[in-house]
C-alpha cells in the first residue's frame, strides 16, 4: 500500500474515484447534489437530508450523507455489522443493496479503502460487459 493510500479518505476523494471510473456520468439532484452514474444507474450519489437519517441526540437530520451501492445484501451486512465501520443503513434502505456514510466520517476509511468501495459500486452497477473489461483490464492491480 502506498503512502497515498494509507491516508485518510476525503470528501473530493470520492468525486474524483467516481469519475475516474469508466463510462461515467454525473446527474443532479433536487438540491444539486452529485448522482454519479454509469449506464444511467446510480453508484455513489449525495443525499439530501432526509428524515431516516438523522442525530439521535438532537433530531437533526444529517445533510451529509454519501450512499454507496454494495454488490449485494450479505456485502452490505457485513459493512454496516463492523463496528469500526465508519457505514450505517437505515430502515428506509432495508432490503437495498447499499450502504450509507457521513461525510464527516470519511476520514475514517482509508484512500485505498474508498477506492475499493468505489470500485465495488460501479462494479455492482455497470453492465456485466462493463464490468468484466474493467475487471480484465485491473487485474492483479488491486
Amino acid at each position: 500500500m502506498s503512502d497515498e493510500g494509507r491516508r485518510p479518505a476525503k470528501v473530493e476523494d470520492v468525486h474524483a474515484l467516481a469519475l475516474g471510473m469508466p463510462h461515467v456520468t454525473v446527474e443532479r439532484g433536487t438540491a444539486g447534489n452529485p448522482v454519479y452514474q454509469v449506464g444511467r444507474k446510480s453508484f455513489v450519489f449525495f443525499r439530501t437530508p432526509r428524515p431516516d437519517a438523522f442525530d439521535p441526540e438532537t433530531g437533526e437530520r444529517y445533510d451529509d450523507v454519501i450512499v454507496f451501492w454494495t454488490p449485494s445484501e450479505a456485502d452490505k451486512q457485513a459493512m454496516v455489522q463492523d463496528e469500526a465501520s465508519p457505514f450505517f443503513t437505515t430502515s428506509h434502505f432495508d432490503g437495498h443493496p447499499s450502504v450509507l456514510v457521513r461525510a464527516c466520517r470519511i476520514g475514517e476509511l482509508t484512500h485505498d479503502e474508498l477506492s475499493e468501495v468505489v470500485q465495488d459500486a460501479w462494479l455492482a452497477q455497470a453492465s456485466a460487459r462493463r464490468a468484466s473489461t474493467w475487471l480484465r483490464n485491473h487485474e492483479g492491480r488491486q
